[in-house]
């Protein structure tokens, strides 16, 4: 379950951090208030493609990092755990993207 997202210098958003509760959350909001920077901050963290231009004008990088709470029995909890990585079923992950450099 994605427990946290925090995103500096993407798109429009110079940094904003958000937290989620257990449950059903509904993004909402009317057109050009960020809805789809949020999902696209997502899908990147994630591995999606990236290039210079969701960079903030202005900025030389930006930064998105989301944070999961995984149940011990999740396949992905079972590969962090193989590779020594799995503490405490929390999972972060961080994606950096530099205007000029391949994103990390």
């Amino acid at each position: 379950m994605l427990t946290i997202l925090h995103i500096r210098d993407f798109a429009i958003v110079r940094e904003l951090e958000l937290s989620f509760e257990p449950g059903f959350t509904v993004l909402t909001g009317e057109t050009g208030a960020g809805k789809s920077i949020l999902i696209d901050a997502l899908a990147l963290v994630l591995g999606g493609r990236a290039d210079g231009d969701v960079i903030r004008h202005g900025c030389a990088r930006a930064e998105i990092s989301a944070g999961f709470a995984l149940k011990p029995t999740h396949d992905a909890a079972q590969w962090l755990k193989e590779h020594d990585l799995f503490e405490d079923r929390e999972c972060l992950l961080r994606r950096v993207i530099e205007a000029d450099k391949p994103s990390r």
